[in-house]
């Protein structure tokens, strides 16, 4: 094997190393290189990126960027890989794909990878992620304590993904286990492509982190619809697996000794930051990676975004966050390259949600995150009566239709929009707004605090999403309307 060698010992240029190839680490690649134009690191005239920047990524993953959000839709067959992928990364970064960062060596400024090369840094950025969580439960790792039984599957990467595609077919009995949004949409998607699915969800009530009893009780009504069996109040005791060494799960045993007969099983069990690098180079760590406004570590020299970093006590595992942090470290690293006060570094204009370019100054001062879920329809047989009039229907449109005449085939089942924010529970002295028809599958809370919009759960037509969401992320003052236009179309403006 051939000694380690220093990646690109040739350029001379600041060395930024981006460890983690996700949403996170894309985008802060591509801001950079827009900050100097896109001039490519390789260039033989030698632009000015290439004596102010030199960018490298260690990925270990080996597909390209893509969008891990839409990663149920792949599953269910909705969305071919490619049709995911991110854009491109820049010409100016030098990506390694496959690669896993093992050591950091803060001293040497060095990241040491598992295939023997060392990389040098002067400027590090941790983009890790988060792992899924496997649940203690019994015959997951027994008994040799490493392996996982056979159809027994994590769901968080696109390889993750693409072994649940190839191994789900019509009829197989599947079980989710974790009736949060990653579960909701993995049952969603694998019951799409014909699997019997049934998701066990040990909480009272589905996605109790953003919905409330009525929003969840709507949403699994739909599921119903869906040919999704749910159970909630059920805990996983453990797994039975048949076979000798090459074990394979068979079923699924609850606490109470009743077994849900399953070929495949997906553990959505939730995501842990993987901060295992940042604790063995002696980083400050509690749940995620900790980081101060301008997403430094207590290393100075060390910055982390996204899933694995934990900005003033909270780790927000969600995309929307990970992307405003790659913003706002992309205009602190651009800023320190050009020598601009960090205060100041709001003059580079780096691209916000919704494409604007309003400048902003280069602080992370944190994110008020807008989980929304689109669950489509089980699509009608080809040529069923009725199919053409209600496709791709809004809830409140099909059910204006009406009751289907005598002797009519049913209406297909309709897709449910679901978006949730903020503080969906009100505290004492909180006003609520509460709008529920069962009939059009519509369901609508706000909950407000003296004159400010603090949480909100819609199901159903999300006409009103996009108003809602602007005001309450921007903590602007309510409109002196009634407050039962918050939940009109247009959201009252």
């Amino acid at each position: 094997m051939a000694p380690p060698t220093n990646a690109r010992t040739r350029r001379t240029g600041h060395r930024i190393v981006v460890v983690g190839g996700g949403m996170a680490a894309a985008r802060l690649v591509r801001h950079l290189a827009a900050g100097h134009g896109g001039a490519p690191l390789d260039d033989a005239a030698g632009g000015a990126a290439d004596a102010a920047m030199d960018v490298t990524v260690i990925g270990e993953e080996r597909h390209a960027p893509y969008n891990r959000v839409l990663l149920a839709e792949v599953l269910a067959g909705q969305y071919a890989p490619d049709v995911v992928q991110l854009p491109a990364p820049p010409s100016t970064a030098h990506w390694l794909r496959g690669v896993r960062a093992i050591r950091l060596d803060r001293a040497a400024g060095e990241v040491s990878c598992d295939d023997g090369r060392r990389v040098p840094y002067d400027t590090l950025v941790l983009a890790t992620g988060s792992n899924p969580v496997l649940p203690p439960l019994r015959g997951l790792f027994e008994p040799d304590g490493r392996e996982l039984p056979l159809g027994v599957h994590a769901f968080r990467t696109m390889d993750d993904c693409l072994a649940l595609a190839d191994a789900v077919r019509p009829g197989l009995r599947a079980v989710v286990i974790g009736g949060g949004l990653l579960g909701v949409s993995a049952a969603r998607a694998l019951a799409r492509r014909g699997a019997q699915a049934v998701l066990a969800h040990q909480g009272e009530h589905l996605m109790e982190r953003q919905l409330d009893e009525g929003a969840a009780r709507l949403l699994g009504r739909h599921l119903a619809e869906l040919d999704v069996e749910v159970h909630t109040e059920c805990r996983v005791r453990g797994l039975l697996t048949r076979g000798g060494a090459q074990r394979e799960v068979s079923a699924v045993e609850l606490a109470d000794g009743y077994r849900l007969d399953a070929d495949l099983v997906v553990l959505a069990c939730g995501v842990a930051p993987r901060v295992g690098l940042a604790q063995a180079a002696g980083l400050d760590v509690a749940r995620g990676i900790v980081v101060d406004d301008a997403l430094r570590t207590s290393d100075p020299r060390i910055h982390a975004i996204g899933d694995c970093a934990e900005h003033d006590g909270t780790v927000y595992g969600l995309a929307g966050p990970a992307q405003e942090q790659a913003d706002v470290l992309a205009r602190v690293l651009l800023a320190a390259q050009d020598g601009t006060p960090q205060n100041a570094a709001a003059q580079h204009g780096t691209p916000r949600r919704g494409g604007s370019t309003a400048p902003r100054p280069a602080r992370y001062t944190g994110t008020r995150a807008l989980t929304r879920l689109t669950l489509a329809a089980r699509p009608a047989p080809a040529g069923a009566p009725g199919q053409a009039a209600h496709a791709g229907t809004a809830p409140e449109r099909a059910a204006d239709a009406g009751a289907p005449a005598p002797g009519a085939a049913p209406a297909a089942p309709r897709p449910l929009d679901l978006a949730a924010f903020g503080e969906t529970t009100p505290a004492p002295g909180d006003d609520v707004v509460h709008l529920s028809d069962a009939t059009r599958g519509a369901y609508r809370k706000v909950v407000v605090r003296g004159d400010r919009l603090v949480g909100g759960i819609l199901l159903g037509d999300l006409g009103t999403v996009g108003a809602l969401a602007r005001t309450w992320e921007g903590d602007e003052p309510l409109p002196s309307a009634p407050l039962l236009h918050l939940l009109t179309h247009d959201g009252g403006h």
